[in-house]
């Protein structure tokens, strides 16, 4: 393979990632633009608020439970240390509202509703339903993936809220209940320490993930390959880009919001 030969093929890929990363762009743009253009399927939004959202609760609290535990434990024995027991409710709540309780509960989100978005649409798009949408004069984009981002922006920041406090309450019953931190300090610091930007941090973290979730989810499947495998393919794509681009965001917010 001669030289130009090589530049042609860098090139080509090159232009390819630029054309993909553009209606990459382009669907997320639709997609929002859309939710603002009539007519208005209130019950769309409602539909998927409830699949994404209140579906998700019983695997929100148990997630969050455990990591609250979780965080108890390690924190306790390491406060220990350094006679500081008293700070572990400090500790355990900023952990999980600044960082732990927006990425888990995203990733959790992406595993459950995300998937199965993407392989929802992925089977649409295989079984020719969304070309049949477009036949009857119904936008597929409007009807599909705009109920689904409205739900991400409302659930994933009620969610990771959920999260939070759960957590707080399953770092108490260890550090407290079972260990024997002392009882008082331990809410007390909570509200010495944590504040409103604090909370809020929290909330704009779930909400840029849960249009990040939603966007790449709904993308993989609407774009699925008409295969066999265009299903799976384009389920695990979304899970593995969602999962990545949460911790990459999750980077950049934090450096910003700090």
């Amino acid at each position: 393979m001669s030289i130009v030969e090589m530049i042609e093929r860098l090139g080509a890929v090159v232009l390819d990632g630029i054309v993909d990363l553009g209606d990459f762009v382009l669907f997320l743009l639709y997609s929002v633009l859309y939710v603002f253009v009539p007519p208005y399927k209130p019950r769309l939004w409602v539909r998927q608020i409830r699949i994404i959202g209140a579906d998700s609760l019983f695997l929100i609290i148990l997630i969050g439970g455990f990591t609250g535990m979780v965080l108890g434990l390690q924190g306790y024995n390491t406060l220990r240390r350094f006679g500081s027991e008293g700070a572990l409710g400090t500790v355990v709540a900023l952990v999980l509202v600044r960082e732990l309780g927006p990425v888990l509960a995203s990733i959790m989100l992406t595993a459950r509703a995300g998937s199965a978005m993407a392989a929802e649409l992925g089977s649409m798009q295989a079984t020719e339903q969304i070309d049949a949408l477009t036949v009857m004069a119904i936008n597929p984009v409007q009807y599909l993936v705009s109920p689904r981002m409205i739900a991400g922006v409302f659930s994933f920041p009620l969610l990771t809220a959920i999260f939070d406090v759960i957590g707080i309450f399953g770092g108490y019953m260890i550090g407290v209940g079972l260990l024997g931190a002392p009882s008082g300090p331990y809410f007390n610091g909570i509200a010495a320490n944590m504040t409103g930007h604090d909370i809020m941090i929290s909330l704009y973290k779930g909400l840029v993930f849960g249009v990040v979730v939603m966007w790449v989810c709904c993308y993989k499947g609407y774009h699925a390959e008409r295969m066999a495998t265009g299903v799976s393919r384009a389920t695990t794509e979304a899970v593995v880009l969602s999962s990545v681009l949460i911790l990459a965001f999750d980077y950049f917010l934090g450096s910003i919001l700090l």
